[in-house]
């Protein structure tokens, strides 16, 4: 008989600029943890419901547009930090619409309570559901979301 491995499905979380600066950068607004501890809690949280992650941050507009469109068709959802990207990539938007994967936007800080030019969200539209000024456990919140609720727009 053959060994008939059953794949789990991955819910992708994507970090925009400088949140690989976590834990060191602006830790009065965004904490002292590090990507590596909100990458561990996200896996221990996603064991536990069942899901496979896989995680993937870059300073790079290009590279997270390209893991988006590799990895997005096939997920069962994405969570986003865009970062600064969040209020001018309609190129991260259009992937993310393109790729026909459920989506919600993560901020750690609350990016309404900060300066103006971070209230406006270019990939909000294209999203199920925006989470803000939670820490991580907006990344929890919305992985709870996605596993809970596949297909749900």
């Amino acid at each position: 008989m053959k060994n008939m491995e059953v794949e789990v499905p991955a819910v992708l979380v994507v970090n925009g600029p400088n949140l690989n600066l976590l834990g060191s950068r602006e830790p009065d607004v965004y904490g002292k943890r590090t990507l590596a501890e909100l990458e561990t809690e996200i896996g221990r949280a996603a064991a536990g419901l069942g899901v496979d992650v896989k995680f993937m941050q870059s300073n790079s507009e290009g590279a997270i547009i390209d893991f988006i469109q590799q990895e997005g068709p096939a997920a069962l959802g994405l969570i986003i930090n865009p970062a600064a990207f969040t209020h001018y990539s309609y190129a991260i938007r259009d992937a993310i619409s393109s790729a026909g994967v459920r989506a919600v936007e993560v901020h750690i800080s609350n990016i309404h309570g900060r300066e103006e030019f971070r209230h406006r969200s270019v990939i909000a539209g294209v999203c199920c559901g925006q989470i803000c000024g939670l820490g991580f456990s907006g990344y929890l919140a919305a992985l709870r979301f996605l596993c809970e609720k596949p297909g749900d727009k």
